[in-house]
């Protein structure tokens, strides 16, 4: 029985929607447990619907929104319904963040919040700036479906269903606990390069530090046989960090961009230690 579709319930700056044929190519049949440290939208956890995950993203808000779609989806819905497309509430809702109690705020509140700003705001972009504050302005489309029940309910099913693990720690941390015959599908903030050198989705960025960081824990799930993939620019940076893998050159194109007609074709990276069954 093919497992039912589902859609990420929120739009992600480097969602692999585009991508997705591509890299279901390169996914291995059979593995023990998927893990994804860099989650973002979770286009591929989605596809996959594997029965054993463990996945991450240091954006703090949205792990929280994936749990309150795990644990508590119904509940968010009610929330959702209370939220009107208008600029006014817009700006209202944007503004929470900058309460100084606003960490203490319910965390089924916050999920709620975060996504419709991310339906409603312009281009469905999420940003923020160096205060981790979301500074993203109104989008003036009306045609919005911010709740979304029947896919929220399914995606939320599946989280619940399958045996799962959501944390929103370094990536680093999550790959020191990944066991044997798992699969590591790794999609980190991009190389930068010119028109494409957006890394906002936390409040620290992702440097050439932070690249190098994830290779040399690359080489530490080689050398443990464990076999991974990974998503990156193409860059001559990324090309010769990773050497002494497999690469294949794909085409993708940009998600977040102000005019539609704009969103160029750009090449992007597949590299894995592994051949495909």
């Amino acid at each position: 029985m093919q497992p039912t579709q589902l859609k990420p319930f929120l739009k992600w700056a480097g969602g692999k929607r585009k991508l997705l044929p591509e890299i279901l190519k390169y996914i291995p049949k059979n593995y023990s447990c998927y893990y994804e440290p860099f989650l973002g939208d979770g286009e591929v956890l989605l596809a996959l619907q594997p029965n054993r995950y463990v996945v991450n993203d240091l954006n703090h808000e949205l792990i929280n929104a994936y749990n309150a779609v795990k644990y508590n989806v119904y509940s968010l819905i009610k929330y959702l319904e209370l939220f009107r497309n208008t600029e006014h509430e817009f700006y209202a809702v944007r503004a929470l963040d900058c309460h100084a109690n606003y960490s203490a705020v319910d965390s089924l509140a916050r999920a709620a919040r975060i996504i419709y700003l991310n339906k409603t705001c312009f281009n469905g972009l999420y940003r923020v700036n160096r205060a981790g504050k979301f500074n993203v302005g109104y989008g003036y489309r009306k045609n919005v479906d911010v709740v979304s029940p029947d896919n929220l309910t399914a995606v939320g099913e599946y989280l619940c269903i399958a045996d799962g693990i959501i944390t929103s720690v370094d990536f680093e941390d999550v790959l020191k606990t990944v066991i044997k015959d798992s699969f590591v599908y790794l999609d980190p903030p991009y190389d930068t390069v010119a028109n494409n050198s957006f890394t906002a989705y936390t409040d620290c960025g992702f440097g050439k530090d932070d690249q190098i960081r994830l290779k040399l824990a690359c080489d530490r799930l080689n050398h443990s046989g464990i076999r991974f993939l990974l998503s990156n620019a193409d860059t001559p940076f990324i090309r010769k960090l990773y050497q002494d893998y497999k690469i294949e050159m794909v085409q993708g194109r940009r998600n977040i961009a102000g005019n539609p007609n704009s969103r160029l074709i750009v090449n992007e990276l597949l590299i894995r230690n592994y051949d495909v069954n």
